[in-house]
């Protein structure tokens, strides 16, 4: 699909308890659900679906409070309540034992829905996940910490703010139109305040709860993880495969924390491989 994320756009939609998600489904064959990350949303997998589903049928969805799924200032969002809407999507779909990939938080939500919500899944993979505390990145701490500051600060400097922090998410520089298909969710006063939303909804307890039964893992497990990855070390990777008992492990080269932006094709491969 190429670097202009603009044709992009998700054509269904799915009712759930907690809001409205928009999704599509791809191609053929066993079924493969991407889950992404923060500040994402699903244009992260547009040049990863194309190899995917060649074999796979895949789904994508913006999460809640991302991209084109139910989103406002009023939602309390956090790695739970998404992990909830992600078991009751396997269900809508009548997916059986899918195989789950999850980017950043979505690591976390793939984890959290097969360990807490007991979704049977066949396969997991975790790309530059969140996964071992501490995860949270030291500007969103920041922001944690100051939260009226933030939330009241002028609009005009919070958007330099964070569109600074998420330009160090790839290895090399996002294109203009690249970055704006990312960052277009986040622009203008709502954005702003939607982006103060889901740092307020950032809890490492999320992470907490599961840390201690990953070792009931024993499911085929790959992590993907980019060589350059500024938010989360790539040693957290090494940390994360020897808690997890079927797991291996796959660095990108020249990929920073959205290695699906960086080398998509090289994800593409390293999924493709595992889950055939």
């Amino acid at each position: 699909m190429g670097d202009d994320p603009s044709g992009w756009s998700l054509t269904r939609r799915a009712a759930t308890a907690l809001g409205e998600i928009a999704w599509d489904v791809y191609g053929g064959g066993p079924p493969v659900v991407l889950v992404h990350g923060t500040p994402s949303r699903s244009v992260l997998w547009r040049n990863v679906v194309p190899d995917l589903a060649k074999r796979f049928t895949v789904y994508v969805f913006d999460l809640l409070g991302f991209g084109q799924s139910e989103r406002s200032e009023a939602q309390q969002l956090s790695i739970r309540l998404h992990a909830q809407v992600l078991a009751e999507l396997v269900r809508i779909w009548d997916l059986d034992s899918p195989a789950l990939v999850g980017h950043d938080i979505g690591g976390a939500v793939v984890l959290r829905t097969h360990l807490l919500e007991e979704t049977a899944v066949c396969q997991i993979a975790l790309i530059d996940a969140v996964v071992l505390r501490p995860w949270i990145t030291p500007t969103t701490r920041h922001m944690q910490a100051h939260l009226d500051v933030y939330r009241t600060m002028p609009t005009h400097i919070f958007r330099e703010i964070a569109a600074a922090h998420l330009r160090t998410a790839t290895y090399r520089p996002m294109n203009p139109v690249v970055f704006a298909g990312y960052f277009e969710q986040w622009e203008g006063e709502c954005g702003h305040q939607l982006w103060i939303r889901n740092v307020r909804g950032f809890d490492e307890r999320d992470t907490a709860e599961f840390e201690p039964l990953l070792n009931r893992v024993t499911i085929p497990t790959r992590i993907i993880w980019g060589a350059h990855d500024a938010w989360l070390d790539p040693d957290v990777s090494t940390q994360i495969q020897r808690r997890l008992p079927a797991a291996d492990r796959v660095l990108i080269p020249d990929a920073g924390h959205f290695s699906p932006e960086d080398q998509p094709a090289r994800v593409a491969q390293a999924l493709d491989e595992f889950l055939a």
